[in-house]
């Protein structure tokens, strides 16, 4: 079985800038991952074409089993965080795990997020900046692999130093 991650920074690509889908599935087809994680999701967003970028992975990898959790909605600028199980109709960004192998069950976990704003430092930066973190999400798929159960999990754990080992944990 193959498992592969990719944070997809919502479709653009990191070498022009640009969000081009017929170029974000070639690259899903290219990993020819069974499964696969996916971070920074677009859903219905103005600066993803309006595209469902699980969809477009979906359909590019041949996966039949695939879900996307909202870990915010609403639009850059105008975010709402995501509730979960609950999940948003409106346009949206969080996580997605695809798999060609069938799933048996989803489970959704919401991460504990800092509540107060944290200092980190960013590369070539001189100071620290003060940061809030966004909502975060695992999502965890219990396969049906050969007639075992096999658990595989995404996520898109926070940025800020030790806090995201508080997540993983």
């Amino acid at each position: 079985m193959r498992l592969a991650t990719f944070n997809i920074l919502h479709g653009r690509s990191p070498v022009d800038g640009r969000v081009d889908l017929d170029r974000f599935a070639a690259a899903v087809r290219h990993l020819d991952a069974d499964v696969l994680a996916l971070q920074e999701v677009d859903r219905a967003q103005p600066r993803s074409h309006g595209a469902d970028l699980t969809a477009v992975a979906a359909e590019a990898m041949g996966a039949a089993h695939h879900r996307f959790v909202a870990t915010l909605h609403g639009e850059p600028g105008l975010w709402v965080a995501g509730t979960g199980e609950e999940q948003p109709a409106s346009a949206a960004y969080g996580v997605a795990l695809l798999s060609r192998v069938p799933v048996l069950e989803w489970h959704v976990l919401t991460l504990p997020t800092l509540r107060r704003r944290a200092p980190v430092r960013f590369p070539g930066a001189r100071w620290p900046a003060l940061v809030r973190d966004e909502p975060r999400t695992a999502l965890a798929a219990v396969l049906d692999d050969d007639g075992r159960p096999l658990t595989v999990v995404g996520t898109h754990l926070t940025f800020i130093p030790g806090w995201n080992v508080r997540q993983l944990r």
